[in-house]
Parts: structure tokens; C-alpha cells; sequence
């Protein structure tokens, strides 16, 4: 028993860190793609593509976000147990559900993109990019069932591999479309004197991507599933459980799922379209021009959103991991299994969120003159510095949501973002119009938000199931390891910078950030010699920390 233990944290481990690399890939790849792409279309354009995109998430959320995680969770739940037909059935009401919401969010947004850019985010140039992104609706909703399935059944692979074929199909469409439409819209500004459509049809163009990469990513995990479910079939041939589940059921456990679930990330991930049409509607109130507002937009979403979201793609990906693993331990009734699996990936995200977090304060101007070198990155800088402590919050909170969704606990994280929504709304309303913080009002609010959700969900874990969390291997282990990274760094950068390129500098400090926190952690004892055998290439990891000594000995 114990050596199957082991071999399933190792499995999970192994998942996780695909999903991991592969949301690190795709995130870099994104992260570097928007470098053309903001010098094509400018802060301006990018100002309108954020406004587009914000609307988007949020009919993503109500049709789509939702599905990975329920499908996973209930097709899991009835494979662990042998249910092949059961779980064959959740696949199909899901998909059904994927067609009629995706489709009728996606007309919705196509015909009502005028009203929502116009009335409610008071940017009306955004219209062009969000009808171009309307399609995509429905092609996400279909890729996330398909996804949720395949990590039900234990494989995280196929999601793995799609998400960067998604990335880089949409990094070079996205810098394609938007020079080309950018050309053309520079045409119709001439003709309408307006200078704004060069920007907007840019926007729209770049959006272009986002639709083309996610279809080729549906078409890549569907014929994974056409070749697959022919093994599946078999399966459900020799599927000898008693418990057959009618549609009727299935839809009801569905809606039951995703209900809350839908609710939760509509509550918990709302707060960027709250935030944009606050601040829109605010800053035109306060007489700032639209050019003004959707340019400093476009930095908050262009440069500072960009780099903090990489962190939390691996924090998405760890907790994703999470939900089937958790629900097959919850079944078996071991409520110390549950605590030291929640222990486990919340460990693992903090040994990544808290040295990104001190990175983003000591490095952030150097990182982002690297990276969007043709901008002035002074604004950008500022705002990294600030809300770096909500790249730790953040990551935190997703663990934390998942987990209890993992438990069955649904309407916790919902109640939970509410408040922390709530909270978040005023105090932005706040330092916009009482302290008039202009764009770093929404930086810091976000750390609010993010802050609030996890001391509420701690007190939801403890009352729910007696967790604590542990807090020296979680939390200042890890700081004191970045703390002695973030020194170094900044040495290494400051020394460099004397003598060669500041860029060329910039790189050897990241270097030197990242050889000095992986030192750190071991030799503090943060990471222990079993659990670096779990990780992709463990073997080596201990063969080179035996060779500096720097392991202390085994976890137990």
C-alpha cells in the first residue's frame, strides 16, 4: 500500500510537472510573442485588444472555464471505480453542454459586441477585436470538455502538448493578422480621420490568433480522442458495474458540477472585467481622454499582466493536476493522505510563486527593458513592484479553490470570492476616485482581492477537514531562499551592468537567480532528496546536490 502510494505522488508529481512545462512553454511563448505584437499595434492597440479580451474571459467563464475541472472531476470519480459507461455518458452530456452554451454565448457576443464595447466598457474601437474573438467561444468550450476528459482519465499529455500547439499557432497568426490589419486600418483612419482604427483593426487582428490557435488545438485533441476512444470502447465493453446512469442523471450531475463551478470562477476571475469598466468609466469621468486610458490599459495588460501571469500558469496546472488525484484520495477515506496531497502541491507552488514574486521587485525594470525593449517601461516597472505580492496570493487562492472544489464543496469558493469581490470593488473605487491612483489603484487592489481569498478559504480547509497549513517549508523557507536569490541577483545585475550590455547583464543576473534559489531551497532543507527523485530527471537533481552536498537528509 505504501509502495503504491508513492508510485501515485510520483504519477501526480509527473502529470502536474507536464502541465507545468507545458504552461511555462506557453506562457514564454506568449510572453515573447506580445514583444512584436505591442510594437505593432502600441499601447493604444493593446488598450482595445485588453477591453475585447476581458469580455471574452468572461463569457469563456460562463460556457467554458468550468468544464476541464467538472468533467475531469466526475469522469475520474467514475473510473476509479470501473463506471467506464457512467463516465462515457458524463462525456457526452458535457459535450452537448459545450455546443449549446458556447453557441448561444458566442452569438451573443457577436451581435451584442457594439452594445458592450460602446455603453459598458466606453471603449467603442474594442467592438472590432471582440467580434473576431466571438467564434472562439465555442471552439474553447468543446476543447475543455475534450481536455477535462482526458485528465479524468489520468493523462494530462494531450492537454499538455495542445496548449502549446494552441500558443504558437496563435503567436505567429496574432503578429501576422495584426500587421496586416493594422495596414488597413490605417487606410480607413485616413478616409474617417481618425488615427484610432489603425490601432483598433490591429487589435482586431491579433485577436485573430487567439481563434486559429485554439481551433488547431480542438483539432489536435480530437483526433487524440477519435484514436483513443477506440481502447476506451473496449473498456466500456468489459465495464461490469452495476450502476448504470441514465442521461436524465447525467445532466443533473452536471449541472450540479458545473453550476458551482461556473459560479465560483465567474465570481473569483470577474474582477478584470469589473476592473476594466471601473477604471474606463472612471478616468473618462475624471477627463481623461480614451487614447490616455486604453494606453495606460494597455500597459497594465500588455507588460505588467503578461509577466505575472506565467507564475500563475504553473499554479493552474499544479492545482489543475490536483482535482482527480484529490478525488480519488478523498474516497478512500485517509483524511492524512488528503492533508499531506494538499500540503504537497501547495508546497510546490510557493517554492515557484514566492522567488517570482522577489524577483519581479528586484529585477522588474531590467526584465522588462529586456523584453519590451522598444517601450518606456517606467510605468510597467512600478506596477510589477507593486503587485508582485499578489503573484503569491494568487497562487495560493487557485490551490486552495481547487481543493475544496475537490472535496465537494462547491459553493464555499463561491461565497468566498463574493466577499473577497466585494472588498475588492470598494477599495478600488476608493483609490480611484478618493486617492486617484490612477492604474496602480488596480495593481494593488488585485493584491486585496487575491489576499482576501486565501485567508477566508484557509478557514473554509480548517473547518471543513482540520487542514493547517504548514508554514516553515511552505512559506519562509522558500522567502529566505528568494531573499538570498534576490540579493545575488541584483549584485550580479548591478557589477555587469558596469561593464557590458544591460541586457547581456540582465540575463547572467536571472542566471544567477535561479542557481542560487535551486542552492538555497535544498540546502535549507525546503525540498527534500525523495521529492526531487518525484520531478522530471530526478535522478540527476540528486546526483548533482549529493555531489555540492547540499541534500539534508530524507523527508519523513
Amino acid at each position: 500500500m505504501s509502495e503504491q502510494r508513492k508510485k501515485n505522488e510520483k504519477n501526480f508529481l509527473v502529470q502536474g510537472s507536464i502541465l507545468a512545462i507545458a504552461g511555462v512553454i506557453t506562457k514564454l511563448i506568449g510572453a515573447f510573442y506580445r514583444i512584436p505584437l505591442l510594437n505593432i499595434i502600441g499601447t493604444e492597440g493593446n488598450g482595445y485588444y485588453s477591453v475585447a479580451f476581458s469580455i471574452y474571459s468572461v463569457a469563456l467563464m460562463l460556457t467554458s472555464y468550468s468544464l476541464p475541472l467538472a468533467v475531469s472531476k466526475l469522469v475520474s470519480a467514475r473510473v476509479a471505480v470501473g463506471e467506464y459507461k457512467n463516465a462515457h455518458k458524463i462525456f457526452r452530456g458535457a459535450m452537448t453542454f459545450a455546443l449549446l452554451a458556447g453557441g448561444l454565448v458566442a452569438l451573443l457576443v457577436f451581435f451584442g459586441a457594439d452594445f458592450i464595447a460602446t455603453t459598458v466598457m466606453h471603449l467603442d474601437k474594442s467592438a472590432y477585436a471582440l467580434r473576431v474573438l466571438a467564434p472562439c467561444i465555442l471552439v474553447v468550450a468543446l476543447l475543455g470538455v475534450l481536455r477535462g476528459f482526458f485528465q479524468g482519465i489520468g493523462t494530462m499529455i494531450p492537454t499538455a502538448i495542445s496548449q502549446v500547439i494552441e500558443q504558437i499557432v496563435n503567436a505567429v497568426v496574432s503578429i501576422v493578422g495584426a500587421y496586416v490589419l493594422l495596414n488597413a486600418g490605417k487606410a480607413v483612419g485616413k478616409t474617417h480621420g481618425d488615427k484610432s482604427f489603425g490601432p483598433a483593426y490591429a487589435a482586431a487582428g491579433g485577436t485573430l490568433g487567439t481563434v486559429l490557435g485554439a481551433l488547431s488545438a480542438l483539432i489536435f485533441v480530437g483526433i487524440v480522442f477519435l484514436a483513443y476512444n477506440k481502447v476506451f470502447k473496449r473498456k466500456m465493453k468489459n465495464d461490469t458495474s452495476k450502476r448504470t446512469e441514465g442521461y436524465k442523471r447525467v445532466y443533473k450531475v452536471l449541472f450540479i458540477t458545473i453550476a458551482p463551478v461556473i459560479l465560483s470562477a465567474t465570481v473569483y476571475n470577474i474582477s478584470d472585467f469589473v476592473d476594466t469598466a471601473l477604471f474606463n468609466n472612471i478616468m473618462a469621468a475624471q477627463g481623461f481622454t480614451k487614447k490616455e486610458y486604453a494606453s495606460l490599459l494597455g500597459i497594465f495588460q500588455g507588460q505588467y499582466s503578461t509577466l505575472i501571469n506565467v507564475p500563475l500558469s504553473i499554479s493552474s496546472a499544479l492545482a489543475a493536476s490536483l482535482v482527480p488525484s484529490l478525488v480519488a484520495t478523498v474516497q478512500t477515506g485517509n483524511r492524512k493522505q488528503v492533508h499531506d496531497k494538499i500540503n504537497m502541491v501547495s508546497r510546490f507552488n510557493m517554492l515557484i510563486a514566492i522567488p517570482c514574486a522577489v524577483g519581479f521587485v528586484t529585477l522588474a525594470k531590467p526584465i522588462l527593458d529586456l523584453l519590451y525593449f522598444t517601450q518606456d517601461n517606467t510605468t510597467a516597472a512600478l506596477m510589477l513592484q507593486l503587485g508582485a505580492l499578489s503573484v503569491v496570493f494568487f497562487c495560493l487562492s487557485t490551490v486552495t479553490n481547487s481543493v475544496l472544489q475537490g472535496l465537494d464543496d462547491m459553493m464555499t469558493p463561491v461565497k468566498n470570492a463574493a466577499i473577497s469581490l466585494a472588498i475588492h470593488i470598494v477599495a478600488l473605487f476608493v483609490m480611484l476616485v478618493v486617492l486617484k491612483w490612477n492604474i496602480y489603484a488596480v495593481v494593488l487592489s488585485k493584491i486585496i482581492f487575491a489576499g482576501a481569498i486565501c485567508i477566508l478559504n484557509a478557514k473554509a480547509l480548517r473547518s471543513r477537514i482540520g487542514y493547517v497549513q504548514e508554514k516553515k517549508k511552505t512559506f519562509a523557507i522558500p522567502a529566505l531562499a528568494a531573499v538570498i536569490m534576490g540579493v545575488i541577483a541584483m549584485l550580479v545585475h548591478l557589477i555587469f551592468e558596469l561593464f557590458i550590455s544591460p541586457y547581456i547583464a540582465t540575463l547572467l543576473a536571472l542566471v544567477a537567480a535561479v542557481i542560487t534559489y535551486g542552492v538555497a531551497i535544498v540546502a535549507l532543507g525546503g525540498i527534500t532528496e525523495s521529492e526531487l527523485k518525484g520531478m522530471p530527471k530526478g535522478a540527476l537533481l540528486v546526483k548533482i546536490c549529493r555531489k555540492l552536498h547540499l541534500i539534508r537528509g530524507e523527508y519523513r
